[in-house]
């Protein structure tokens, strides 16, 4: 993909993306457009890429909150009212402050953000463009994790990791946290917990604590979390979004299903029982009769 500074929308969510910008009239290619800004840009025109990349990420994240939620009525009260909105001004602003070696400003930062919003992110996590987290409130992203473009959470959810209290000398340089592609939902109150992925346009339902990969346009749930039936979100992203992460019963789970078959083999092996037994009933009546009859009829005297 070949394109200007004006046009690049995201990059911290997908360094594998390889983008071409404009510098000095010469064009540059790199696999992480950040590193190579640092490495053959001056400070100027550093400052000017990643501020248009700053300014277009958050432009997404409001139109993001105007599409996702019927009770945002207007973009200036999802300006002012809206925490997941303010939250990520701070983020966008202390990421590149991470980025840039200044980590005590951008630790500052997230920790008034936090006060102010109840959702903690750290500054070091890498999220994508149109990232909108409802209500929002007990929200928690680790150093590591990494979010794709349009994901939804809601409140209460975690970006953990596992274990980070054992040997954390070891885990500060090490993924911890889990990577969440493009248009992932999770229900709120879900743990997602340690370096994982949840694949693209995945769904993970309400208090859920999910410890292994999430397949693509799956749907998980339960503790722990346990995959259900596909969906088509993958062919068809814009077909309709999944408040909650839920699909109007659509999908349901395996074990769910094998139930209601037995379920419904016991009720039918009652009915022919309930059949048979009639059947048997109606064939003893007459034989009952006829006994009962021969037993009463007089003897001739001879």
């Amino acid at each position: 993909m070949w394109v200007a500074p004006s046009e690049v929308y995201h990059l911290n969510a997908c360094p594998c993306v390889i983008c071409v910008f404009a510098s000095g009239g010469k064009l540059l290619a790199a696999d992480d457009l950040g590193d190579k800004v640092d490495r053959q840009t001056s400070f100027p025109d550093k400052a000017n890429i990643g501020l248009k990349l700053m300014f277009a990420n958050l432009r997404r994240d409001l139109d993001a909150i105007m599409e996702r939620d019927p009770a945002a009525s207007n973009r200036l009260a999802a300006v002012f009212l809206y925490p997941s909105f303010q939250v990520m001004l701070a983020y966008r602003l202390s990421h590149k402050l991470w980025k840039m070696r200044l980590r005590f400003i951008a630790r500052l930062i997230m920790q008034v953000a936090r006060v102010l919003t109840g959702i903690e992110i750290h500054p070091g996590a890498r999220i994508g463009p149109g990232f909108f987290v409802d209500h929002g409130m007990g929200t928690v992203i680790g150093e590591t994790a990494e979010i794709g473009r349009d994901v939804t959470l809601y409140h209460d959810v975690t970006l953990g990791g596992v274990m980070p209290a054992i040997d954390s000398e070891k885990q500060r340089d090490a993924k911890r946290h889990p990577t969440l592609g493009d248009y992932v939902i999770v229900g709120a109150g879900a743990q997602i917990l340690g370096p994982i992925t949840v694949h693209r346009c995945a769904r993970v339902g309400g208090n859920s604590v999910v410890t292994k990969d999430v397949p693509e346009a799956a749907t998980v749930v339960g503790v722990p979390a346990r995959q259900m039936s596909k969906t088509s979100a993958k062919t068809d992203v814009d077909a309709g979004f999944m408040a909650y992460a839920v699909n109007s019963g659509l999908d349901l789970d395996p074990r769910e299903r094998t139930i209601r078959a037995l379920v419904d083999e016991v009720q039918s092996q009652r009915a022919r029982l309930e059949d048979l037994e009639a059947q048997l009933a109606r064939a003893a009546t007459p034989a009952a009769a006829k006994k009962a009859a021969v037993k009463t009829k007089p003897k001739s005297i001879s």
